[in-house]
């Protein structure tokens, strides 16, 4: 039994990261490449989600303003959610320039400010973004052209992480760079099953305004498009820019905050998947649903290898499978090793050579940690759709 339940952990988790990777690389190769979409400039509303961003907000206006795509089409309009710094303040010095205002005075939640914000768009693509967030010049260009498919019901483009030589912002960027391939073999497969909120561009008359409750707008949301059967795609080339969290504390917040809504949008969800399309419920299941309990997994791992070590199983065959001696001592030796390695990493964490060398551990480690804080607060009810901005690097002061 004890042997069971540290294998079907292992599997647990190996399939997580690479078996459904794997899975998904080898199904999506029998599916012929799509040709490429022509040209196409729909109208866009730019949607800039915005609380105490007084660091970021002029910098992303002056980003959205920069954007080459014809001003005649695209609207920025900025929802505000409560800030009480200069945010308001701010993007009123750019109302001659046709940047747009939705302000609620009373912090209600991202969402709340979205769905209040809606009243004012204007056209026919609604792009969610973020203020600390930038996009390149030929951003908007290349995320509308899927929409010339009327399949397509929602576009998502590619985080990255602007560069910096500390582990943290290595760890970050090696995790959307696995996301983005990952995005990329569902797309070609049958759709993407997620979309990061900062670049998330939806057909309004598809749009579900999700309950203000919810943390996690952005899953909520491709989910109901994928509900309602269209594609999400997913376009690597058109391409959003941010720095990684100022410090581990900052992260680990964040990542907190995204795990106690993943399972909330379970919980919520149930009945937005797409239960007509076996293979995209299997691809959110695998890529959205099971990853929030790979931390549970591994203290399964951990204690069944602890308690096989302890209770020093003899069988006279099959000694891997039941985890028997020496089998237990190894593994549970390479399990310790793998911990302490991701200890160390939050030691020597900066940009001194230790810690590029130990940071994917120290990621797998810190980010299933995070998760586990998320699971806490979600069940304890701490976790609130109110949301703290994270502080990032290259923000002034910082």
């Amino acid at each position: 039994m004890v042997g069971f339940l540290f294998w079907l952990s292992v599997f647990f988790i190996l399939y997580v990261y690479l078996g459904y990777p794997l899975l998904l690389t080898i199904f999506a190769r029998f599916k012929r490449r799509e040709a490429g979409y022509p040209s196409y400039i729909p109208k866009i509303t730019l949607l800039i989600a915005a609380y105490n961003e007084e660091k970021a907000i002029a910098s992303k206006l002056e980003n959205a303003l920069s954007l080459d795509y014809p001003k005649e089409n695209l609207q920025i309009l900025v929802a505000a959610d409560g800030s009480d710094d200069r945010t308001v303040e701010i993007v009123k010095t750019f109302a001659s320039r046709s940047v747009e205002l939705s302000y609620q005075p009373k912090r209600q939640g991202k969402m709340a400010a979205i769905n209040s914000a809606m009243a004012l768009a204007r056209h026919e693509i609604i792009l969610f973004s973020d203020a600390n967030n930038l996009y390149n010049s030929d951003t908007l260009l290349e995320l509308v052209k899927p929409f010339s498919d009327i399949n397509v019901g929602a576009v998502s483009g590619s985080k990255n992480i602007l560069a910096s030589q500390d582990a943290l912002s290595k760890a970050d960027s090696l995790y959307w760079r696995y996301e983005s391939y990952i995005k990329e073999q569902e797309t070609r497969l049958s759709s993407c099953t997620s979309a990061p909120g900062e670049i998330l561009a939806v057909r309004r008359n598809l749009f579900a305004p999700p309950p203000g409750r919810i943390i996690n707008d952005d899953f909520y949301i491709a989910l109901t498009i994928l509900q309602q059967g269209y594609r999400l795609v997913y376009v690597p080339n058109a391409r959003s820019f941010e720095y990684s969290s100022l410090t581990t504390k900052d992260e680990d917040t964040r990542r907190s905050r995204i795990v106690a809504g993943r399972y909330q949008a379970m919980l919520l969800s149930g009945g937005l998947l797409p239960w007509r399309s076996p293979l995209l419920v299997w691809q959110i299941i695998s890529h959205k649903y099971m990853r929030p309990f790979v931390p549970l997994a591994m203290i399964f791992a951990f204690s069944a290898n602890l308690l096989a070590l302890l209770w020093v199983p003899n069988p006279a065959e099959n000694k891997i499978l039941y985890l028997a001696w020496p089998y237990n001592l190894i593994i549970f030796l390479m399990q310790l090793i793998f911990y302490i390695l991701a200890w160390l990493g939050n030691i020597f964490k900066g940009k001194g050579r230790i810690a590029k060398l130990l940071y994917l551990p120290t990621f797998l480690v810190n980010s299933n940690l995070s998760a586990l804080r998320g699971l806490v607060s979600f069940l304890t009810g701490r976790q609130t759709s109110l949301w703290q901005r994270a502080r990032r690097r290259g923000e002034p002061n910082n």
